[in-house]
């Protein structure tokens, strides 16, 4: 189930595979398909009716797109499953600001460290891939920094809150 927000209004409820296999938007099945246009955009058809999108831009580390659908620009923010657990662990992108230390909400293995020790990352870019509950979870930079120390190793499963990667006093 993912949560899309409109223009910071009510969020929908998106369920891509409901009850009868159709996708559904709050409860609700929605027949619709999309075709890739020449110009970049494109052709959406929703319930019988026409439109033609084109994405005006994306931020991937915020999980944000803009979409242009006639003469109407729409801010469309995304929140998964993974979002709304941590999130209820208080693993908020706000909070992660007034902590030092970024750690494994859930017990998980170790996939992929994507940082060495001394390495320059910057705010947004991926450090870690964590498998938890039969998902690959991406971590992410919160800042601009030098990777200090990794204290995780590939392929070994880690406990709740064990998981970090340090840097610049920031930890994951």
């Amino acid at each position: 189930m993912i949560k899309a927000t409109v223009n910071g209004r009510k969020p929908y409820e998106i369920n891509l595979s409901g009850a009868d296999g159709r996708p559904e938007c709050d409860g609700n099945p929605v027949a619709w398909s999309a075709e890739a246009l020449p110009s970049g955009g494109f052709s959406i058809l929703v319930d019988g009716k026409s439109y033609v999108a084109e994405v005006v831009g994306t931020d991937k580390s915020e999980k944000t797109v803009t979409l242009r659908i006639g003469q109407s620009v729409y801010d469309v923010s995304l929140e998964g499953p993974m979002d709304r657990l941590l999130a209820s662990m208080g693993l908020t992108q706000a909070a992660a600001w007034k902590v030092n230390d970024i750690k494994a909400p859930m017990p998980g293995m170790v996939l992929k460290i994507l940082v060495e020790p001394g390495q320059t990352i910057k705010k947004g870019d991926p450090v870690l891939i964590l498998e938890a509950m039969k998902m690959e979870n991406v971590f992410k930079s919160t800042a601009d920094a030098v990777v200090k120390e990794i204290r995780v190793t590939e392929r070994k499963a880690v406990e709740r809150a064990k998981c970090s990667l340090c840097w610049n006093n920031i930890c994951i």
